[in-house]
């Protein structure tokens, strides 16, 4: 009963806190609820990277190219048939006559990007440290010259268009949280307790026969699943295009799950809710705003070093994240 208690605060801590977020999004005005919906969205790329960094410990700069593979699977899909000879006039002719809906378009991304997941991490699970990292770095670079380039799967150097806007705060709050619970009822399977286990200790998992590569190739097929899944909500939330889920998209999804705690659901949540909230803020202020009564216009990019910095002070001064790498407990376990 201990353990059925305690895994109950873990799901529902992160859960309520999204749903508190996107119900707070219904009180603000409809310009502000952008960027709730974009927050929300953002959780589920960050609980998608805890579920495979998180729990093995290996640092991946590639997912984002499995929410961009996501994005570009459920735009391609849900651009009505009439209008892709004049935004995609190159693409693939099988494509050119299949549209589906809203909800098979983000599930049939969670497929193509599981599926892509699944061919990278054959060869790369069996790397780690700095090695695993660069080879991940080198899969967002092809990915995101190949979406950029290749005019026969999506826009090219164009962004999407014509892609119905459905992500609204109430299918980013379910997405969000059907992310969450996936990644939590993973985090609670014996395929998940094996993985940390070889986090916290290679030697010992591999002498108890649990096999390294295999828990990460697990985890790194299902994080792709849910990245891609992400990244159909972030394409009917707004106009897509390479640049926007490349490198910036990168950094800020790791600074949300370092600042968080990489190592817990709640971290995860925490962290993509607070980032989420001053980058919105810092975005704003890059286009000038008001505070008090004084005016002020950041420079450009200023967002992205106040983030970086604080980044780093987390890394310094806290290295396990605002959560200290823990989960939500609402009470103390029972002894």
């Amino acid at each position: 009963m201990t353990r059925r208690v305690t895994a109950a605060q873990h799901l529902a801590g992160p859960s309520l806190l999204v749903v508190a977020a996107g119900l707070l999004g219904t009180a603000v005005s409809i310009s502000t609820q952008a960027y709730f919906t974009d927050a929300l969205v953002s959780v589920a790329i960050v609980v998608a990277l805890y579920t495979f960094i998180g729990n093995s410990g290996v640092i991946s700069f590639g997912h984002i190219s499995f929410v961009a593979i996501g994005a570009w699977t459920a735009g391609v899909l849900s651009v009505p048939t009439a209008q892709k000879p004049a935004i995609m006039p190159n693409l693939a002719h099988f494509m050119r006559h299949w549209t589906t809906g809203n909800l098979a378009s983000i599930v049939l991304a969670g497929v193509v990007a599981g599926v892509c997941a699944l061919v990278v991490a054959l060869p790369l699970m069996r790397l780690s440290g700095l090695a695993a990292g660069i080879a991940t770095f080198g899969v967002l670079e092809i990915t995101h010259n190949m979406l950029q380039y290749e005019e026969r799967i999506g826009p090219g150097l164009n962004a999407f268009s014509s892609v119905p806007e459905t992500t609204g705060l109430l299918q980013a709050t379910v997405g969000a949280v059907i992310v969450i619970l996936i990644a939590f009822l993973y985090s609670w399977s014996r395929f998940g307790r094996m993985l940390r286990a070889t986090r916290e200790d290679p030697n010992a998992a591999r002498a108890v026969g649990v096999s390294i590569y295999s828990q990460r190739l697990i985890a790194f097929v299902l994080s792709g699943v849910l990245a891609g899944v992400a990244g159909g909500l972030e394409v009917h939330l707004l106009p897509v295009s390479t640049d926007s889920v490349y490198l910036d998209l990168t950094f800020i999804t790791l600074a949300m799950l370092v600042i968080g705690g990489a190592t817990s659901l709640w971290g995860a949540v925490v962290g993509a809710l607070a980032v989420s909230a001053l980058d919105s803020y810092l975005a704003i202020g890059e286009n000038g705003a008001s505070l008090f009564g004084w005016h002020y216009d950041l420079p450009s990019g200023t967002r992205l070093v106040i983030e970086g910095v604080l980044m780093a002070a987390v890394l310094i001064l806290r290295p396990s994240g605002l959560t200290g790498g823990r989960e939500f407990r609402l009470w103390p376990r029972r002894t």
